[in-house]
Order: C-alpha cells, then structure tokens, then sequence
C-alpha cells in the first residue's frame, strides 16, 4: 500500500476508523479527558458542582498533581501525620518537596494533634497538610470541627487536603460540602473501596474551581479510559445505589463482628477502633503470623514498618465466610 492510502485509513488525527472484532464500540477513539456524564453522575453523589470535581487515576493521581502544582522543588514540603498513608510522602519525595511529620498519639489510640499540626505546618514552609479520614492503616477518625479549624487558621498558607477514601465505611457526613467556605479545603474521594472499582483507577478530588482547572491544565493526556468510565457509570447508577447500600451495611456489621472476636482472641495484644473497612491489630510476632496465615490461604497486610505500629497486621473486613477462614486460620 502507497503513503497515499495508508494517509486514508488512519486519518489526519492518526486514529483507525474501524474497531477491530470484538472490541468494544467506540474503543478505537481517545476518551473525554474528563468525561462529562461521569462528572455528572458524580457531582450528584457528592452533592457538589462538576466544575469542583477533577478525575484522576485513582486517588494517587489527584496527590501527585498537587504537590507538583504547589510545592516547589527544595523550597516547599507538605505535613502528615504518621502512620498514615504513604503516597502523600511518595509523590512528595519524587518533587523534591520536604514532608514534615506530625506523628499521630500512639498512646491515645493514634489520636490526631490538631495543634502539634498546625504549630509545624506554620513554622516551615508547608504548602499542603494531608488529612487521612479514616485514617490509612488505623482506622481512627478526626473530628470534623478540627479539621475545618485547621483550615481556617492555615487560610492563605496552605491546602488542606482531607483524604475520605474510606468515608463510606465512617458513617459521617463528607467535607466536600465544607469548600465553598474554606477555598482551601480539598477532598479526596475514590472509587476503588466502597463501590468495588479498585481495578478502575478512578479517584476524585473535590475543591475550589480554581485549584481544579490548574489540575485538569496539568494532568497527563485523557487519564480516565472509556471501559473505566464505563464502569463507573454503571455502579453510580440508581439501580446500583442499593445494592452498594447493603454491601455497605453488611461490611459495617461484618467489622462489629470481626472486632469484637479479635479483641477476645489470645493472640491479639492490641485492637484499635476502626471506622474503615479493615482493622489493625498488634501480635507477638507479626511477620510469622502473617506467614502461617499465608500458608493457610489467608493474605493480611503486615503495617510493622509504620511508625508506631511495631508487630502489626492490617486485615480487611470480607465476607462472613472469608471472616470465618480469617478466624480458623488465626486460631
């Protein structure tokens, strides 16, 4: 075939005008870069507009974008609050950006200082202080109060970035409907948790339209695919709402259940309240315990690397019956 031809059948936009068999109609053509009916469907979950909402590759996408739009590499850092979740430091290592820690009470059952935080993030140059609500590997809740008085003392300083991945499992109103008060309040929600799409990708951040077009100017190139967006959609639909609504409730049972077993079992020195969808537990050993229960078909998280979390498991809650082969093999 001449250059001629082959100019015809790609096209001037190099796209191939025909799927091939078997493919998913419409797969042969890039995606919305922001596909409208999901940000629909969305603003309407979260009770929010769509110009507040920006999607990313999961909610890892969303926290990379805003440590690079806002902390200058060797000037800036962000502030955390230990052990928590690790991306906020991943991505603010890949910028060159500092991370001050503001580690959570391990004592008080991993309780959130609201005025250790905002004393670092004033003393240093923080552009962002990252919130994990429930918290990532503990469970533990902040109080919404503090969170809002936090972003009210750090108004022209920096973001508070509140990350309810976990929101869903809390049972506690969201902070999105906090933004237009606090236009330096973000959130962040996902789809991977409570609505099963982990294998999707798709997180969202939700703020003030003005930090969302600066991340949807620097964002990589159509990040949402069109089967996950497709995906999406079917799992917000009204039809879908409460089935989710069930798995919900029973998972909320399941973790009552799960708890309450572990608190009495002998090989658990320590159990904190949970109000995510697992529950972090200390042992004697946790690395051989986490063996023994591999072998025994049963996977769990060893937390020990998180500061304070020395002989740690994090198991999530399942099913009855995998929370019943969870019991047996820790038995």
């Amino acid at each position: 075939m001449g250059t001629n031809g082959l100019k015809r059948i790609i096209g001037s936009n190099h796209i191939i005008p025909i799927n091939l068999p078997g493919a998913p109609a419409g797969i042969n053509r890039y995606p919305e870069p922001q596909p409208d009916a999901l940000l629909r469907a969305l603003a309407f979950e979260y009770g929010v507009e769509r110009q507040q909402l920006f999607l990313g590759r999961g909610s890892d996408e969303a926290i990379d974008l805003l440590i690079r739009a806002f902390c200058r590499c060797g000037q800036d850092a962000i502030a955390i609050s230990p052990p928590t979740f690790g991306m906020y430091a991943v991505a603010a290592g890949v910028q060159g950006a500092s991370v001050i820690s503001v580690p959570l009470n391990a004592q008080a059952d991993f309780a959130w200082d609201a005025q250790a935080l905002l004393a670092a993030a004033t003393a240093a140059p923080v552009k962002i202080v990252f919130v994990c609500n429930p918290n990532n590997p503990t469970g533990g809740l902040v109080a919404a109060d503090a969170v809002l008085e936090l972003a009210r003392e750090l108004t022209d300083q920096a973001l508070v970035v509140v990350d309810e991945a976990y929101g869903e499992f809390a049972g506690i109103p969201s902070l999105a409907g906090e933004i237009a008060a606090h236009p330096n309040l973000l959130v962040l929600r996902t789809l991977s948790k409570a609505f099963g799409l982990a294998g999707a990708r798709l997180g969202v951040l939700i703020g003030a339209p003005e930090i969302v077009g600066l991340l949807r100017r620097i964002m990589a190139p159509y990040p949402i695919p069109s089967l996950c967006a497709t995906a999406a959609l079917a799992a917000l639909d009204p039809a879908a709402g409460a089935i989710r609504a069930r798995r919900l409730a029973l998972i909320i049972s399941e973790r009552e259940r799960l708890s309450a077993a572990l608190a009495a079992h002998p090989k658990v020195r320590k159990l904190w309240p949970s109000a995510a969808n697992f529950i972090a537990l200390r042992v004697d050993d946790a690395q051989s315990l986490w063996c023994t229960l591999a072998e025994r078909g049963v996977l769990v998280r060893d937390v020990s690397h998180n500061l304070g979390l020395e002989n740690c498991l994090r198991v999530s809650v399942g099913t009855p019956a995998e929370n019943d082969r969870f019991l047996q093999a820790l038995a």
